[in-house]
C-alpha cells in the first residue's frame, strides 16, 4: 500500500474517530481496528492512537470553550484526578504486561454502557437537583482516578467509560458534561503521551494525517451535540459501547 493512500485512509479515519470522540468517547471504535488493519502491534497501535487523540482533545476543547468557561471549578477537579491516574497507568504500561489489563477491557466497556443506559432509565422520571454526599464525591473522584490510570495503561473507550461516569455523577447537561470529558481525556492523553515518547514506540509518521483528521472531527462534535437530540444520541452511545465491548471480548480471548 502506498504511502499517500495510506495518509488518505488516515484522514479519514480521524475525521471519523474525531467526530465520535468528542461526541462520546468512542474514536478506539474505529481509528484503533484501522491501525491494526494497518499492521501496528497492538502496543504500538495504542500509543500511536494516544497521540492523534490529543489533536481530537484539542478541537474538541477550542469548540467547548462556551461550556467550559462557566464550569471550569468542575472541569479543573475532574481534570486533576484524570491526570493523577494517567500517571500510575502509563508507568504500568512500562512494567506489566499489556495482555493482563486488556482482557479487563471489554468488561469495563460493557459496565459502562450498562451505567449509562440507566442512567437514560432513571431519568425517565424527574428529580430535582441534590447536592452530592461526601461518600458519593469520592466513589466519584476514585472512578475517574482509575479511568486516567485506564487512559495512561490502554485508553480505547476511556472517553465513553469517563462520559458515562460524569453522566450520573454530575448534575450539568450533556454538552457541559461531554465537553469537561474531552477536556480531561485530552490532557490526561497528552501527559500519557509524553510519558509514551520514552518508554515505547509511536509511529510518529501515522500520527499527522490520523491526528489532522481527528482535530476536524474532534471540532465538530460538540457542534453536532449543541444541535441534535441528547436522548437519542445517549441511547445510541450506550448501545455502541455494547458493540464495542463485544468486539474488544472478541479480540482478547479470541
Amino acid at each position: 500500500m502506498s504511502l499517500w493512500l495510506m495518509s488518505i485512509i488516515l484522514l479519514v479515519t480521524g475525521v471519523s474517530a474525531g467526530l465520535i470522540s468528542s461526541i462520546a468517547g468512542l474514536a478506539s471504535l474505529i481509528s484503533y481496528p484501522v491501525l491494526l488493519l494497518l499492521g501496528l502491534p497492538p502496543v504500538s497501535a495504542n500509543t500511536t492512537n494516544t497521540a492523534a487523540l490529543i489533536f481530537t482533545g484539542a478541537g474538541a476543547s477550542i469548540s467547548s470553550l462556551k461550556e467550559l468557561r462557566h464550569n471550569r471549578h468542575t472541569m479543573w477537579q475532574v481534570t486533576l484526578y484524570a491526570l493523577a491516574g494517567g500517571i500510575v497507568g502509563s508507568i504500568l504500561l512500562v512494567v506489566a504486561p499489556e495482555k493482563t489489563f486488556e482482557r479487563i477491557v471489554p468488561f469495563l466497556v460493557f459496565g459502562a454502557g450498562v451505567l449509562m443506559l440507566w442512567d437514560q432509565l432513571r431519568h425517565k422520571i424527574p428529580r430535582p437537583v441534590q447536592v452530592q454526599h461526601l461518600g458519593v464525591t469520592i466513589l466519584k473522584n476514585i472512578a475517574i482516578f482509575l479511568v486516567g490510570m485506564y487512559i495512561g495503561y490502554f485508553g480505547a473507550s476511556a472517553g465513553m467509560i469517563l462520559l458515562a461516569i460524569l453522566s450520573v455523577t454530575l448534575n450539568k447537561s450533556f454538552p457541559v458534561t461531554n465537553a469537561i470529558k474531552n477536556f480531561a481525556s485530552f490532557l490526561t492523553n497528552m501527559l500519557s503521551l509524553v510519558i509514551y515518547a520514552f518508554t515505547t514506540k509511536v509511529y510518529w509518521w501515522m500520527v499527522l494525517p490520523l491526528g489532522l483528521g481527528m482535530f476536524v472531527g474532534g471540532f465538530l462534535g460538540p457542534i453536532v451535540v449543541r444541535h441534535v437530540p441528547v436522548r437519542p444520541l445517549r441511547i445510541l452511545i450506550c448501545f455502541a459501547a455494547f458493540g464495542l465491548a463485544g468486539y474488544l471480548f472478541y479480540t482478547a480471548y479470541y
